[in-house]
């Protein structure tokens, strides 16, 4: 800067020339004049320079950058080093420095300018799957965090499954609404199979039914992130980071994914109450403002779960997602409809519905209270599976197994258990309990106690008797009669 001065007041003031000064300084006559025309300190524009090297190669730089898309992808992209290896191959003599800072420049004038957005209250909800890990009681798996974010408020809704399909992803959306009591106006997603079905021109999509039934349902309209571009939709992106490092450090742990959960959303409930923007308002105060401009919520819930139509086998099973779950044996060979949610299966047949834990691939559920007609006609079928039979019964039946063990065996005591599982079917589980538990207190056999009771006669009237019966009155036999009767025998 005092340069500067110096060479203003010696010729602007002393009236010295430009040479002169320039002479007398040890400096350009071109920064000279450049000060005293007044030019700012360190303005100084660069004089295009003739690069005859670039020129001669600069059209099959830009062909060679323009296809690399064609046989690059992901990380494997095209550098400036490989690309001047590529031309220097073909023949062209240039040099790396001049293709580095072509390539710099063909980049810069490409890149993206992003648009500073404004967030409307209540408008925009952004939506996305992260993958973490918990412990399960006590084992540590694989997860994926649903992550729901209002742009406006900042307010999150947080939730971990077992699975990244789109039961779960429906399930979240469910549960993120009615935690929140309202729904934003419009929904950002990225291109996910379980929403889209197909990418169309530009920003149109053909949805998934079931996703385009939830839609519907809560009447949000559902927008989408230009393909291979997370940006679009930052703030979750961003959010689902923070979310990990603030909130599942260390890893979590609970006795089901459904406790993880809960805890997680408690923890994002509380820092809404205490986190603070610039203006002093928490995101739970922000979020009550925005509230009155959301979507109210449907009189009934959306229901999550995935309608499958599915055929019993001859072994009373039907196999959804590569599970094997057991029905009614009565429903072998019918079709049926399964109900496939989060964390469970329901089957639904012509008199009813059972329900399973939902499994992974190549497990199997097997209720054996599905099989006791069958049971009772194949004892030693009963025999193999009683263990896994007797803990969904009562316990008053275990004890009648051990009992019946104890006394014939297990072969004949496989028999006898049959014939109680063929009373089940006719009388009710319950029932037969009492029976049992009657018939080991008084010492009396199973099967006696198990057979069916006969039944009572009804009393008939009078005018049904011929007239000269009605007046007999017959009394009822005792064993007592038939000994008088016994001991006047010869």
């Amino acid at each position: 800067m005092d340069a500067v001065t110096t060479i203003r007041h010696l010729v602007l003031v002393k009236r010295l020339s430009q040479r002169e000064v320039a002479r007398r300084l040890g400096v350009s006559r071109n920064t000279v004049r450049r000060y005293v025309e007044g030019a700012p300190v360190g303005d100084r524009r660069p004089t295009p320079r003739d690069a005859p090297k670039l020129g001669a190669v600069r059209d099959r730089l830009e062909s060679l950058l323009r296809e690399s898309p064609r046989w690059t992808a992901g990380k494997q992209r095209l550098t400036a080093t490989q690309l001047w290896r590529m031309v220097r191959t073909e023949g062209h003599t240039v040099g790396l420095t001049l293709v580095k800072r072509y390539v710099r420049e063909w980049r810069r004038q490409r890149a993206e300018v992003f648009v500073p957005l404004v967030y409307r209250p209540g408008d925009l909800g952004e939506v996305d799957f992260f993958e973490v890990l918990v412990d399960v009681a006590g084992r540590r798996q694989k997860a994926w965090m649903f992550l729901l974010r209002g742009m406006a408020s900042g307010r999150d809704f947080a939730w971990v499954y077992p699975r990244q399909d789109q039961t779960c992803f429906l399930d979240g959306h469910v549960r993120a609404f009615r935690h929140l009591g309202a729904v934003y106006q419009r929904m950002l997603y990225d291109n996910l199979r379980p929403a889209v079905a197909k990418v169309l021109l530009g920003s149109e999509r053909t949805l998934t039914a079931r996703f385009a039934a939830l839609a519907n349902h809560y009447l949000f309209e559902p927008c989408f992130a230009r393909p291979a571009t997370g940006h679009d939709k930052g703030g979750v992106e961003g959010r689902g980071k923070g979310v990990r490092w603030a909130h599942l450090v260390p890893i979590p742990s609970g006795d089901s994914l459904e406790a993880i959960s809960r805890a997680l959303q408690a923890r994002l409930d509380a820092e809404a109450q205490q986190k603070r923007d610039a203006e002093g308002r928490t995101v739970a105060e922000r979020f009550a403002e925005e509230v009155p401009r959301m979507l109210p919520l449907a009189a009934a819930a959306f229901q999550p779960a995935e309608a499958r139509s599915v055929t019993a086998s001859r072994r009373a099973l039907v196999t959804v997602y590569g599970g094997a779950y057991s029905v009614w044996c009565h429903w072998a060979g019918l079709t049926l409809t399964a109900y496939v949610g989060v964390d469970t299966v329901e089957v639904a047949g012509p008199d009813g519905r059972v329900a399973h834990p939902r499994l992974g691939f190549g497990r199997r559920s097997v209720d054996y209270r599905h099989y006791l007609p069958e049971l009772a006609r194949k004892p030693q079928a009963l025999r193999q599976v009683v263990d896994e039979l007797l803990p969904r019964l009562d316990a008053r039946y275990a004890r009648a197994w051990a009992h019946l063990v104890d006394v014939h065996g297990p072969r004949q005591g496989a028999r006898v258990m049959a014939q109680v599982l063929k009373a089940v079917g006719t009388e009710g589980e319950d029932a037969v309990a009492r029976r049992l538990e009657a018939a080991l207190k008084s010492g009396e056999p199973l099967q006696l106690a198990v057979r069916p009771l006969a039944a009572a006669m009804p009393p008939l009237p009078q005018e049904a008797l011929p007239e000269a019966l009605r007046a007999v009155a017959v009394a009822t036999a005792r064993a007592a009669d038939f000994d008088a009767l016994l001991g006047g025998a010869a």
